[in-house]
């Protein structure tokens, strides 16, 4: 993900998270509670889902790392097995 996505995909899930804080402050009834909820809680999902999109990448960033380190010839030696007796 190029950062200027990461930045808009992460503002923009704050963005709804403090919109929905204005609307559950400034206006009032059950359909602003309702609004209010809503955009809480789908910028919280979107934020946590973001998250844990940017922990996935960095492990398959860590693992294609380790995959050329072994194509390069820095190969760690395989372990021994021990002979059943």
């Amino acid at each position: 993900m190029r950062s200027r996505n990461r930045v808009l995909s992460f503002g923009g899930a704050a963005l709804a998270v403090l919109a929905g804080a204005l609307v559950g402050l400034l206006a009032g009834g059950v359909g602003a509670e309702a609004v209010s909820l809503s955009l809480v809680s789908l910028g919280l999902i979107g934020l946590i889902s973001l998250a844990f999109l940017e922990v996935g990448l960095s492990e398959d960033r860590d693992r294609a790392r380790d995959r050329a380190a072994a194509g390069a010839g820095r190969r760690r030696p395989l372990p021994r097995r021990r002979r059943p007796d």
